[in-house]
């Protein structure tokens, strides 16, 4: 009975805050990033590396490895309602830290590279 005595309100308390996930601190960055035909470049080029095999050559979701590996939940960023209402900085702490079966780039890339990609992932839905 004592012990109950402390652990409610401890309940109570924790219950009471806002439980944040990891990522929603970093939806509300905005992209400090301008983009260069050089930056641009850069992020194609890692895209390609990194990210085309499943997203696809051109963001359509459709790469190589899709069937493979059996990924049901990539989207197709040609589509402008695929990333409607997703804040860059959601955008840019999935890139950095993954997301699901998605490895993230960590600290292999720069925050102004993961800006970047941002901006490409982005300008797929504009072709």
């Amino acid at each position: 009975m004592f012990s109950l005595i402390f652990a409610v309100p401890a309940l109570l308390l924790f219950g009471f805050l806002r439980q944040e996930t990891p990522g929603s601190a970093a939806a509300t960055l905005v992209n400090p990033v301008r983009p260069t035909a050089e930056s641009q470049a850069h992020a194609k080029a890692i895209y390609g590396y990194d990210c085309a095999m499943c997203h696809g050559a051109n963001g359509n979701g459709k790469g190589d490895l899709v069937e493979e590996l059996k990924l049901t939940e990539i989207k197709d960023f040609t589509d402008p309602a695929a990333l409607k209402g997703v804040p860059d900085g959601e955008l840019f702490y999935a890139i950095k830290n993954g997301k699901g079966k998605m490895p993230g780039e960590g600290d292999r890339a720069k925050p102004d590279e993961i800006w970047n990609m941002v901006i490409l992932v982005r300008s797929f839905a504009k072709k």
